[in-house]
C-alpha cells in the first residue's frame, strides 16, 4: 500500500497577513499516511526565522509557538536535511504528498529556491487537498479545514495552527477525496 504525505507549515506573519516573499517558516508538520488516512509515521521540528527572528504577538497567539520554542530550534537549513533524510526511509512507497491549499507548497518552493535546498518532494505529484475536497462536495468555493471537517461529520482534533496537528487533521479529509 502506498503512502501520502501531509504537510502543514507553520510561518511568521502579522495580523492581516504578510505577502508569501516576507514570511518564513516556524514549524514543519508532516503526517505520512495510507491512503485510509491511518498514520504510518510523523515528522514535527521548530525553525527558527532569519530575517525577522522575532515573532510579532499576533503569531505567537495565533499558533501558540513561543519565542523560546524558535529561539532554540536550527534554521531551515540545518532542519531541512533531516527532514529528507527522515522522508528518504518512505520515499519507495510515496504516492504524492498534500496540503490544505497551495501555500505550504510555494512556501516550500520559495524556501528552497532562496536556500538553494534540494527537496525530493519537488519531484512528487502535490494534491491540493483544499480545492480537491471542494471539487469532491461540489462546493461554490473551497473553505477552510475546520468547515470541511465539519462537513465530513468530524470534529477538529487539537490545538489548530499547530503544524502537526493541522497535517494530521488534513490527512482525516484524504481518504474522502481519493476514493472519489
Amino acid at each position: 500500500m502506498g503512502h501520502w504525505l501531509v504537510i502543514d507549515l507553520e510561518a511568521t506573519t502579522e495580523e492581516g497577513g504578510w505577502p508569501l516573499e516576507e514570511m518564513e517558516i516556524i514549524e514543519i508538520g508532516a503526517s505520512l499516511v495510507h491512503s485510509d488516512g491511518h498514520e504510518v509515521d510523523h515528522f514535527q521540528r521548530f525553525v527558527r526565522p532569519q530575517r525577522r527572528p522575532y515573532l510579532t504577538s499576533f503569531c505567537r497567539e495565533l499558533t501558540h509557538i513561543s519565542q523560546p520554542d524558535v529561539d532554540k530550534a536550527a534554521p531551515l537549513t540545518r532542519v531541512w536535511p533531516q527532514f529528507e533524510r527522515w522522508l528518504l526511509t518512505h520515499k519507495p512507497r510515496l504516492i504524492g504528498w498534500a496540503s490544505w491549499g497551495e501555500y505550504d507548497r510555494r512556501q516550500f518552493e520559495q524556501d528552497w529556491q532562496r536556500h538553494k535546498l534540494v527537496s525530493c518532494l519537488s519531484r512528487v505529484p502535490h494534491l491540493n487537498l483544499k480545492r480537491r475536497f471542494a471539487e469532491v462536495r461540489q462546493l461554490a468555493r473551497p473553505v477552510g479545514l475546520n468547515t470541511a471537517l465539519q462537513l465530513a461529520g468530524l470534529q477538529f482534533s487539537g490545538q489548530q495552527h499547530r503544524a502537526l496537528v493541522d497535517a494530521r487533521n488534513t490527512a482525516r479529509l484524504l481518504p474522502l477525496v481519493l476514493t472519489t
